[in-house]
């Protein structure tokens, strides 16, 4: 793909980039990314831009490999997954990545702080996720950091992903090799990640998990409030049990067994796949 006579300081309200998206405003942050609200000048569909400064790469040949890494999303027909339309590599070396708008409210602001959520709904919003997963691995593709603020939520329930391979894609065109774990969230990243290992199928049903153990219980499974904490508090073979963190949610053991068994550290531990995630749910919960 050819550079673009554009940088990250075009990215401003009421500019048109590439002849063909119209920033409305600021969207989100992720820490790695700032996205923008965009709109297409032809016919006026809305979309996200997400903008990935050349400060996170060595040169071009690293931005070049980390927008190939993104394309394969471009074929990924879920609900559950946010659809990449286009990527692009501008002149400063950063990178734009073109997706539909994300459908609803992110998790983490459509519940904030406001404690554990009913069962029925997170174990719905899971299989929703597990939707976009089977459909991601399926064809080969990890999305690497599931996590609250990587997972919206629509009005029925349903969630949808976003951010799809942008953390496999860092690791791969960086070849960080150790310096890995410099790469995710701390608190949704699975033991393996901490060792420089790149996120695989069972790392994405891992962050899954997490996020369920916290929506139902209102805290997270891992303790510690340093990078170096957290990593001690993984180093157990298993999470805690929900009752330790929270005496006063009542969850049915055999949908904490099924959630416990993809938080296993040692990821052949865990479920084979998404679907067989999604059946240790619906068996515990007669769905």
């Amino acid at each position: 793909m050819s550079p673009t006579r554009l940088s990250l300081f075009d990215l401003k309200e009421g500019n048109v980039l590439l002849d063909a998206h119209r920033i409305v405003a600021p969207h989100r942050e992720n820490g790695m990314s700032a996205a923008f609200e965009v709109e297409d000048v032809e016919s006026g569909a809305p979309g996200e831009l997400q903008a990935f400064p050349s400060s996170l790469f060595e040169g071009p040949g690293q931005a070049e490999s980390f927008a190939q890494s993104l394309l394969g999303w471009r074929d990924l027909h879920s609900e559950a997954v946010a659809e990449l339309r286009s990527v692009q590599v501008l002149d400063d070396g950063a990178v734009i990545a073109v997706t539909a708008m994300p459908e609803g409210r992110m998790l983490r602001d459509a519940f904030g702080d406001a404690g554990p959520m009913p069962v029925d709904a997170v174990v719905a919003l899971g299989s929703s996720v597990l939707d976009g997963l089977e459909s991601a691995h399926g064809a080969g593709l990890v999305h690497g950091d599931i996590k609250p603020t990587t997972v919206f939520v629509r009005e029925d329930g349903t969630a949808q992903l976003v951010d799809a391979g942008v953390t496999p894609g860092l690791w791969a065109a960086k070849h960080l090799g150790t310096r890995t774990a410099l790469i995710g969230t701390p608190y949704y990243a699975p033991l393996e990640q901490f060792g420089g290992d790149s996120p695989d199928e069972r790392s994405d049903l891992y962050n899954l998990a997490t996020v369920m153990f916290e929506l139902l219980t209102g805290v997270m499974p891992w303790r510690g409030r340093s990078y170096i904490e957290v990593f001690q508090s993984k180093m157990q073979p298993e999470a805690p049990s929900m009752r330790s963190v929270a005496p006063d949610v009542e969850i049915d053991r055999d949908l904490e067994a099924a959630i416990a068994r993809a938080l296993r550290g040692k990821r052949m531990e865990r479920h084979a796949s998404a679907e067989d995630f999604r059946a240790a749910l619906e068996a515990a919960t007669g769905a």
